[in-house]
């Protein structure tokens, strides 16, 4: 058995962690709240990818690998396969998109919730077990199955919890608040699920681990990251608020309440500025009004 540190930098990379997923739950919170708020359904397509791209990319995905910086087995090296590491990322997405599609498409009602709660759930625990499989060491991965399938049921219950503040939540701090216990929530899946390891090493096998190293994945992974977060924050400031909208409508309301100006005859040549008989109350000039010469 070889012995795992969950923490080799110490509380570091698990209050990064935690960061990251509160950061990205606040701005897939914001996201979820315009769906309901779209007027098109491209509107709404496009605010639930932003919503699925800060939930299940941010709050999820980067938490798990920024977590997993902090993970180190004694005397073998971590490499993590490529591929697999980009599927991991895909499947968080996509699950919590599809989640978002079935509790943001009509009413919603209790057997929605819980079929967007197990579906993006089922998702989570796949992408943390798929980027679990990525890696790539001198030794043989075990998982013990009782945590395991508590994990998955905390991720269930945590997507459940996650798409209804999704469809609810609107004022700002309870934003934030809701963001915090989904930060918790996240994290408390991913180290259940890493509690459940264990790791088999290959004794007196010296076999090359392939793969790429934590230092080669970490700056595109995190230069994403910003530039998700950077975009997903323009967005948002860009898009036109409830408040907006109702100053708009209600502009709109008086330009149409208020009678127009009546508009000037034409003056092709300039009379009207040069004589002052066409303005009314102005007298008909007379003979005796003119000075003598």
């Amino acid at each position: 058995m070889g012995d795992i540190n969950h923490f080799e930098y110490g509380w570091i990379t698990p209050a990064l962690s935690y960061a990251l997923s509160v950061l990205g739950s606040v701005l897939g919170l914001v996201c979820a709240g315009r769906i309901r708020t779209a007027r098109t359904s491209g509107q709404r397509a496009w605010w639930g990818l932003l919503a699925a791209w800060a939930l299940g990319g941010t709050a999820i995905w980067a938490m798990h690998f920024m977590a997993m910086l902090g993970f180190a087995v004694e005397n073998t090296r971590i490499r993590y396969d490529v591929p697999l590491t980009v599927a991991s990322t895909v499947i968080a997405v996509v699950a919590v998109g599809i989640g978002l599609a079935i509790v943001g498409t009509g009413r919603l009602n209790a057997v929605r919730l819980i079929a967007g709660g197990v579906f993006t759930g089922a998702g989570v625990a796949a992408m943390h077990y798929t980027g679990m499989a990525a890696m790539r060491l001198n030794g043989t991965l075990g998982y013990d199955t009782l945590r395991v399938a508590l994990s998955v049921a905390i991720a269930v219950v945590a997507a459940t919890v996650a798409l209804w503040l999704a469809m609810t939540v609107r004022k700002g701090m309870a934003v934030f608040a809701s963001a915090l216990v989904m930060g918790i929530a996240v994290n408390g899946m991913h180290f259940t699920g890493m509690s459940a390891l264990s790791v088999h090493r290959h004794e007196g096998a010296n076999r090359e681990v392939t793969g790429a190293g934590v230092s080669t994945l970490l700056v595109p992974i995190m230069l994403a990251v910003i530039f998700g977060v950077v975009g997903l924050l323009y967005a948002l400031l860009a898009a036109p608020t409830d408040d907006d909208r109702a100053a708009s409508a209600y502009l709109a309301g008086r330009r149409v309440a208020e009678p127009a100006a009546p508009t000037p005859a034409p003056d092709p040549v300039g009379l009207r500025a040069r004589s002052t008989l066409g303005q009314p109350g102005t007298p008909f000039p007379s003979r005796r009004d003119t000075p003598p010469r």
